[in-house]
């Protein structure tokens, strides 16, 4: 994999312009709020703190790696770690990769390897015995012929996040095999509940997408997004194999997710995109309800899924496949309709996010056109009239894009993509 720094060439004017607006984001998030013990609310800060996406355990990578490059200091880091542990840390509710006992190992793994040797053992315990329960509860769900809800299997709270730790922690470890294990059987097709009887794949949720029409979601859905859906199980599949890490039946189980993703391709004048979510009612009209291209965003858009079948056909050494997923990602970053639906900054549904993807698939693409329209994208971002995030987060706030400007500057793909899934194993 290149870096950054192989891929464009800022000045050396620019590249400490971009470094000083890092650091002035950075100046932003300097001290960790204190908030009252009586400020128990819903909304209290005092809730953020094991939150990649919004809260303290995100911005301390922020501090951590800034500090690493010698651009910050780590007592910054370190304070925002102690206020991500003020409160117990979360093993179950929601916790995953993106929130609790997860989220505050992989920021005491990514900001502060070294000093944390000792805290990332004892983690690393807790969250292997929270894999296997959730390995297990998958298996019994399966077993009752019932159908999984997102958070049993996505990036954010379930098993892919879990393995994403673990591939990045200790490729070696039983708990990765075990979580690699499980989606193999995910990928295995159940019949639906209707009255035709047709076949849906293993990860159709019955979940229902907030501020969504109940109606077209009764009968389960197919989420395609790398957040939420299985583009995130089959990209950790992908990254897996691609390190030699393997269980019986992976490879047959990521051909089997990626010949669904090319069934769900639709086609445009401005090229391939993918629908978010398709419905049963889909299936039966071999049309999706959604009609044309959504934002370009990591999380649900045509930038994430085509990463993640750039690592399934490197991981299957398919050339024409590489090819074919990066000139997707090529029209869609260069198609100014679909640009212009990115209304915010953020990694998970802005500027950051799309940055961030298309600079890891430059980095492993066979052409350089995705690197000469990276310069472009980075032009945009830094020229943007957009307002800055409103959260102090990493996935959704001022600290990734922080992050991201600083990565600009400094020409370094750091390991924090991982917990976007858009790199795996700590680069060399």
């Amino acid at each position: 994999m290149r870096g950054l720094a192989d891929l464009i060439q800022p000045s050396p004017v620019h590249r400490h312009a971009v470094l000083a607006r890092s650091e002035r984001l950075a100046g932003t998030l300097a001290s960790p709020p204190y908030p009252a013990e009586a400020d128990d609310g819903p909304g209290s800060p005092r809730w953020d703190g094991q939150s990649l996406s919004s809260g303290h355990a995100g911005i301390a990578i922020l501090h951590g790696i800034r500090a690493r490059a010698g651009h910050g200091r780590w007592s910054r880091a370190a304070d925002w770690l102690a206020a991500a542990v003020r409160e117990p840390v979360a093993g179950a509710g929601g916790a995953g990769l993106w929130h609790g006992a997860p989220a505050i190992a992989f920021a005491l793994h990514t900001a502060v390897p070294r000093q944390a040797d000792r805290h990332l053992t004892q983690l690393d315990s807790f969250i292997a015995a929270m894999a296997e329960r959730q390995v297990h509860s998958a298996y019994k769900r399966m077993a009752e012929r019932r159908r999984p809800l997102p958070g049993e299997f996505d990036l954010v709270r379930g098993l892919t996040g879990l393995g994403v730790y673990f591939l990045r922690r200790d490729p070696a470890h039983p708990c990765l095999r075990s979580i690699l294990g499980y989606m193999v059987q995910l990928t295995a097709p159940v019949p639906a509940d209707d009255a035709a009887g047709i076949s849906v794949p293993g990860w159709w949720t019955r979940h229902l997408p907030a501020g969504r029409p109940t109606v077209p979601f009764t009968d389960g859905h197919s989420d395609q997004g790398m957040a939420h859906g299985i583009s995130g199980p089959l990209a950790l599949l992908s990254l897996a194999a691609g390190i030699g890490v393997d269980v019986p039946g992976q490879m047959d189980a990521i051909v089997t997710i990626r010949d669904w993703l090319e069934r769900c391709q639709q086609h445009s004048l401005a090229g391939p995109w993918w629908p978010e979510r398709l419905t049963l009612a889909d299936l039966h009209t071999g049309q999706p309800h959604q009609n044309g291209p959504a934002r370009p965003s990591w999380c649900y858009g045509t930038p994430g899924i085509t990463r993640t079948l750039q690592l399934t056909a490197r991981a299957l050494d398919d050339a024409d496949r590489q090819s074919a997923a990066e000139t997707a990602l090529l029209a869609c970053i260069t198609d100014r309709d679909q640009l212009a639906r990115l209304d915010n900054l953020a990694l998970c549904h802005g500027w950051s996010g799309l940055i961030t993807t298309v600079w890891a698939a430059a980095a492993d693409a066979t052409t350089a056109a995705l690197s000469q329209q990276l310069t472009r994208l980075i032009v945009e971002l830094l020229s943007t009239q957009l307002a800055l995030p409103e959260r102090p987060g990493l996935i959704d706030g001022t600290a990734g894009l922080a992050l991201v400007l600083h990565s600009i500057a400094t020409g370094t793909l750091a390991p924090w993509t991982s917990c976007l899934l858009l790199t795996g194993t700590d680069p060399a």
